[in-house]
């Protein structure tokens, strides 16, 4: 006989329920994904709490009879203009209470919140060739992109080389950085930049378009901010006072040795001339600098974007695992 699972709607997540969800969180990872860092109960708190870029969050927790937490999953609803059509699911059950129903329960609940806002595409992430990529295709996703995980270790790699990148002069362009939210004089410029992400390579998944400006580049910044974690950026300015290029970092709450890179981009106009390597070694020079505790930097990148692995590669990343993005198409279900 299957025991029976509850689904329980979190209207408001309490530090208990950010307990809870951890506990699931942290089995399933350490099943899943050996090795890769579990967000702490504070962290999962505040992801789950505090407001989100263009979007809001459902979030579920799945107990067995005996109340224990057995399943979780959270929906990312996106609301900015050009994404009004998406939704984004994590979905995690503890292994020791798999094949119970738990997951079917929480993706039919899923499904049904999604239909409730109107959205045609869900898209999921599972660790490749593991036991969520089973689930999400017996579950009637489709795989839309693949995604190589890369980490660079600061304390392994090639220093000199990377200085003689960071250092190399750049005719008509500058380095520029800061912390947390981009001062005035750069808002626009950034915003303008930011739009280059939008010809990154998301192979079919329908993930739509964002049109940045300054309002937004600025809640974003507030966003991290408000979770309790630090971001970096490190832009080349062009001497039309255009900006070039970027790349962002991440550093969790806390002191943790693993951050996360987030956006980097070039503008179109501004390619082949080196300015992603440029920036991202101005980076890691950086980090060195200012947050000696870190010792890994995480990235990834789609498959096929060929240009983006040759620079990480070049400055020392390595593969170390492999997701995929898998998407349920709700008009067809």
């Amino acid at each position: 006989m299957t025991p029976s699972v509850h689904v329980n709607p979190l209207q408001r997540v309490s530090a208990a329920d950010a307990v809870a969800w951890h506990q699931v969180v942290a089995a399933s990872t350490a099943h899943d994904l050996p090795g890769v860092p579990t967000p702490d109960p504070g962290q999962i708190h505040a992801q789950l709490t505090k407001p989100s870029l263009g979007s809001h969050r459902l979030t579920w927790l799945a107990t067995a009879a005996d109340g224990r937490p057995v399943g979780v999953a959270a929906l990312r609803v996106f609301t900015s203009a050009g994404q009004e059509h998406l939704a984004e699911l994590e979905l995690h059950v503890d292994p020791a209470h798999r094949r119970m129903g738990a997951g079917s329960r929480l993706l039919s609940t899923v499904v049904a919140a999604c239909r409730t806002e109107n959205r045609r595409s869900l898209i999921a992430t599972a660790a490749a060739d593991g036991p969520g990529e089973v689930f999400s295709e017996r579950s009637g996703f489709r795989r839309a992109l693949t995604l190589d995980h890369l980490m660079l270790r600061l304390d392994g790699s090639d220093t000199d080389g990377l200085l003689r990148i960071a250092d190399a002069e750049h005719p008509g362009y500058r380095l520029t950085g800061w912390t947390g939210t981009v001062p005035d004089g750069l808002a626009a410029a950034f915003a303008a930049a930011k739009n280059a992400m939008n010809d990154m390579p998301v192979g079919d998944l329908d993930y739509g378009s964002v049109a940045w400006d300054v309002d937004r580049v600025r809640a974003m910044a507030a966003v991290v901010a408000d979770r309790g974690d630090t971001l970096l950026t490190v832009a080349a300015v062009h001497d039309d006072g255009t900006m070039a290029g970027y790349t962002e970092i991440l550093i969790p709450q806390g002191s943790a040795p693993r951050v996360q890179q987030y956006d980097t981009a070039v503008v179109p106009a501004h390619r082949g001339h080196g300015l992603g390597l440029w920036v991202k070694a101005a980076m890691v020079r950086r980090l060195r600098d200012e947050h000696p505790g870190v010792v890994e930097i995480e990235t990834d990148n789609a498959d096929d974007n060929v240009h983006m692995l040759a620079v990480n590669h070049r400055l020392g990343f390595r593969s170390y695992r492999r997701t995929r993005e898998f998407q349920l198409d709700l008009s067809a279900t």
